[in-house]
């Protein structure tokens, strides 16, 4: 007989309500009644909702019955006013990221936070804003798109062959990536992480196995890319072995695709169903991390951010295989994540969406723009920043706005006066969307030292733009 397997819209459509008690039933009935049938356990579950006080006493249906019972939430009060924090390169910040800065250092939570100098508004908690909290993660303060990185692969092919072979290298580019929402790669990859226990230990990800599978060595659209580039190494004493020099470079920036989004969008869910806050901050609703629901949502981000790593470890692979090529150093960081770490004694949740870790020593990558240069930093260790530092240049103007401004003559310019050739993009990537990477790397000296730095020669991104072949 075929094991059980629901789906939260089955319940839904029985009225189980939008919360953690969805993901709790289908655990439920998917490991003690796994022999049911669809129809007797929806049955059952129905019987539970109808009245849940009478299952108190059973052992596996109190699980569910106690999450229909427990009274609604009242509003939680945020503090009048927020803690300090510093913010870095506030001249070139935009109002909405300091107000949306001060209400999240408002939160009861909040311990400390800083403001990264690529800062922008976001939803909730700006991007490039960075937020230390007590025993709670906050989904919407990681972001949707869960664990979000760059990897950069320094290889051994002399850095001439990439304009000496540049047809070569595009041909690879495009054959081997794959961009844009819902985009898989065929045939389907083989990986450890796709092995990972909580695709059996919670049932939301059960159901986006299939889906994680599909997408696996995949990229998004937005600001993801896979590049060709020359990677300038000057500092001598650099920790990745490296003499100073010119090296070809692969880089590449996306994140945990749709398996990270369904995640964060769940858990958003659940967390303002429990933790209900003014209108202002209600996208900063948390959940315990001494909670089912809290515990539930650090397993699936930690899973999200172990296949972000993995779909760039793919990449590399494949390209690198594709061009006859040897890694000789890699350097790699997640942002949109959230760590546990000591300040003053202290165990804190730390939340950086859109920011780079940059404890003392930790080797990150800050890109520019499509034309502009990238950085290799080091990091300081600055306790002022919570350790960390900018994940870019960041944008200065809308996407909307950018469609708006620029023209495709105007893009196709200035890509030839900076010698780069784009796969795909579009005019809500343009150049000129973003900030000037100089002055955000100027801000943020006291965050990190720079050993090393990235020029684009080969972009691609999703298809549909203006350089698109």
């Amino acid at each position: 007989m075929a094991k059980l397997k629901l789906r939260g819209k089955d319940l839904r459509n029985i009225g189980y309500p939008e919360g953690p008690v969805i993901s709790v039933a289908m655990a439920v009935m998917e490991q003690h009644y796994k022999h049911y049938t669809q129809e007797a356990a929806l049955t059952l579950l129905q019987q539970v909702l109808e009245a849940p006080a009478s299952f108190t006493g059973d052992e596996q249906l109190s699980k569910i019955s106690v999450k229909l019972i427990v009274e609604a939430p009242t509003e939680i009060a945020i503090n009048p006013q927020a803690l300090p924090y510093e913010v870095y390169g506030k001249s070139f910040i935009d109002e909405g990221a300091i107000r949306q800065m001060d209400y999240a250092m408002r939160l009861p939570v909040t311990a400390a936070g800083a403001l990264m100098p690529d800062a922008h508004q976001g939803y909730g908690l700006p991007i490039g804003g960075v937020l230390a909290v007590k025993n709670a993660v906050i989904p919407y303060a990681v972001g949707v798109d869960i664990g979000c990185r760059m990897c950069l692969s320094v290889l051994d092919i002399p850095h001439e062959q990439l304009e000496k072979k540049a047809s070569v290298f595009k041909r690879e580019l495009k054959a081997g990536t794959v961009f844009g929402a819902g985009a898989e790669w065929r045939p389907r990859i083989d990986d450890e992480v796709l092995e990972h226990p909580a695709f059996n230990e919670i049932g939301l990800l059960k159901h986006l196995h299939g889906k994680a599978a599909g997408q696996l060595g995949t990229s998004g659209s937005g600001n993801h890319f896979v590049e060709w580039g020359l990677v300038e190494i000057g500092d001598a004493a650099n920790e990745l072995g490296l003499a100073p020099g010119t090296y070809l470079g692969l880089l590449s920036h996306s994140g945990s695709r749709g398996l990270g989004a369904q995640i964060a969008g769940h858990y958003t869910k659940v967390a303002r169903e429990i933790c209900q806050l003014p209108r202002e901050v209600q996208h900063l609703a948390w959940l315990g991390l001494d909670t089912e629901e809290g515990q539930e949502y650090w397993m699936a981000m930690n899973l999200a951010g172990d296949y972000a790593s993995a779909c760039h470890r793919q990449i590399h692979k494949r390209l690198i295989k594709a061009v006859g090529g040897a890694l000789l150093a890699r350097v790699e960081n997640h942002h949109n994540f959230a760590w546990k770490e000591t300040y003053g004694g202290e165990e804190l949740i730390v939340h950086r969406k859109g920011a780079t870790p940059a404890g003392k020593g930790m080797l990150g990558v800050i890109p520019g723009s499509m034309t502009a240069p990238g950085f290799i930093v080091r990091g300081r260790g600055e306790p002022a920043s919570l350790n960390s530092a900018s994940h870019g240049a960041g944008r200065q103007m809308s996407r909307s706005k950018a469609t708006q401004t620029f023209t495709r003559h105007e893009l196709t310019k200035i890509l030839a006066e900076h010698n780069v050739h784009l796969i795909g993009g579009g005019l809500d990537e343009a150049p000129g969307a973003y900030k000037n990477i100089a002055d955000v790397m100027a801000a943020q000296t006291a965050l990190v030292d720079v050993i090393g730095s990235f020029h684009p020669r080969i972009v691609r991104m999703a298809d549909g733009g203006p350089g698109e072949d």
